[in-house]
């Protein structure tokens, strides 16, 4: 299952809103064949790994990271080709987290007389489908929010300057991160104050939607994110306030401007994630500054954390924090971080993690 994992993690930041599927044919103790679902309406892997067989393997076992699918989409079943192929053992990490099919996949073959195992390495292979699990149960899209501090807590200095705060190596993982992401969040802030790009030059990958969440459309004309030419374009999310002659001048240059419900006098963005939702946004990552991660992180919208920690220090003054807005009062009443991972990257230390909003004190488990 290893070796299926390997395989799977081929797809990564290809198969969207696809998850990522890998899968190995094994008989008398040999693998007879690998395969893995390259891209949204690429064959699954189970069948990419068949048709290095010629579409059969009579009595061999087909290990698969996830449930194989009873249901025609883009391509017809694979429970179908696993049938026509006489495969007799099948192996699977885990169930579709989709609640609509989960399980049919494996009592349909099941009902056909082959020998099911399931759960092998499940911790690892939901782990690597994160995002399709999040986007399977509730057309959300799974949130990674990704901050750059000094050992002293800011992300920037009090006249507002952040480049750079981490070192090249952690800022090209940042790229990374992009393009694995169906979309890169950041507030009209960030874009007056820096006019980020919000594509992929560091690595190779495909550009995210850059999407800025700005309630009164102060976002320039000639801001990057509007004139610089991506192939995935911009997106900004507006407040119902907004004039019509404002949007129409914005869409003008290309842009899709959408507007959004408020809450407290800002973008709703639990309404604004079920919105990229109905878009097929699956995966979104959070590079916005202190206001939109505060905002995020008090909503509790956020399912990872990916933070950079750089030996840097200002060693006084007074910054801006990593995250703004009102905060915890007690210690007792933090937001705590499950399945810490630290990595040294250069200098700098990246921490991740999941935010464990049920283990705040006082709050219902």
């Amino acid at each position: 299952m290893k070796e299926v994992l390997k395989e799977a993690r081929k797809g990564l930041g290809n198969t969207s809103p696809n998850p990522m599927v890998g899968a190995l044919i094994v008989k008398d103790g040999k693998i007879l064949a690998r395969g893995y679902h390259r891209r949204a309406g690429a064959p699954h892997a189970e069948a990419d790994a068949l048709s290095k067989l010629g579409g059969r393997s009579e009595g061999a076992a087909l290990y698969v990271n996830l449930e194989p699918c009873n249901h025609y989409g883009r391509t017809p079943p694979c429970t179908e080709a696993i049938l026509a192929a006489g495969i007799a053992r099948v192996v699977i990490a885990m169930k579709d987290p989709n609640p609509d099919v989960k399980g049919g996949g494996c009592a349909y073959l099941r009902a056909k007389g082959l020998d099911i195992t399931e759960g092998v390495l499940e911790k690892e292979a939901r782990q690597l489908n994160e995002v399709f699990i999040k986007y399977s149960k509730t057309k959300r899209p799974f949130v990674t929010l990704k901050s750059a501090i000094t050992l002293d807590g800011w992300c920037a200095t009090s006249s507002g300057h952040s480049k750079w705060v981490t070192n090249e190596r952690s800022r090209a993982y940042v790229h990374r991160l992009r393009a694995f992401s169906d979309a890169v969040l950041v507030g009209v802030g960030t874009v007056i104050a820096d006019d980020p790009q919000l594509t992929v030059r560091a690595v190779k990958g495909r550009n995210p939607l850059r999407i800025v969440v700005d309630t009164s459309l102060r976002t320039p004309y000639d801001a990057r994110v509007v004139r610089d030419i991506s192939d995935s374009g911009t997106l900004i999310a507006v407040g119902p306030g907004v004039k019509a002659e404002r949007l129409i001048k914005m869409t003008g240059r290309g842009v899709e401007v959408i507007r959004c419900p408020e809450a407290d006098g800002r973008i709703d963005l639990a309404a604004l994630l079920e919105r990229l939702g109905e878009m097929s946004v699956t995966s979104l990552l959070v590079e916005g500054g202190a206001e939109i991660a505060g905002a995020f992180l008090r909503g509790r919208l956020v399912d990872k954390l990916v933070v950079f920690l750089a030996a840097k220090l200002l060693a006084g003054g007074d910054g801006l924090p990593m995250a703004g807005g009102p905060g915890a009062l007690s210690m007792d009443r933090c937001l705590r971080v499950a399945d810490v991972r630290v990595k040294n990257m250069g200098g700098d230390i990246m921490i991740t993690g999941y935010p464990a909003y049920a283990g705040i004190a006082g709050e219902d488990k």
